[in-house]
């Protein structure tokens, strides 16, 4: 297992790249989330207010992972072998949104989505993991060298 640690660490740079990449990737899904999951029929049923700060949280949420995406992009460098306080700080945070994400996966969702229907349930499982190992990283990366936040 240490040995599985010190392999991540050494690689940690490729996966900040790794992570950014998906996170642009989710970022551009999210855009098109609405049409590819059918809810044109239930956002049209929403009262105007309720369905444009869907809109509005939905637009905002793409546009924080491409941001995300981006620094990460830019910066994997820094945050995975000469960090400084501030990017030990946003990897942190990233981080942290990723964690609450994956407690949310369990907590908040009702299994009615997606237990019994196998499509649903590789998607949410697939989720949960890919969450996972972006706290992971990030985590990594905010704790590197030892230090703590």
């Amino acid at each position: 297992m240490n040995t599985l640690i010190q392999t991540a660490f050494t690689h940690l740079e490729a996966l900040l790249r790794f992570v950014a990449i998906l996170q642009l990737g989710l970022a551009v899904l999210s855009f098109f989330l609405p049409r590819i999951m059918k809810w044109e029929g239930d956002i049209s049923r929403m009262s105007l207010l309720v369905r444009d700060v869907f809109t509005i949280h939905s637009w905002f949420i793409s546009i924080t992972l491409i941001i995300w995406g981006v620094l990460t992009w830019r910066f994997a460098p820094e945050m995975a072998h000469a960090p400084t306080e501030l990017s030990r700080w946003l990897c942190g945070a990233m981080g942290a949104f990723w964690g609450i994400r994956c407690v949310l996966q369990w907590l908040h969702y009702s299994p009615a989505h997606w237990r019994g229907i196998p499509s649903r349930t590789v998607i949410h499982w697939v989720l949960f993991v890919g969450y996972a190992a972006w706290t992971t990283v990030y985590g990594m990366a905010a704790l590197q060298a030892g230090r703590v936040l």
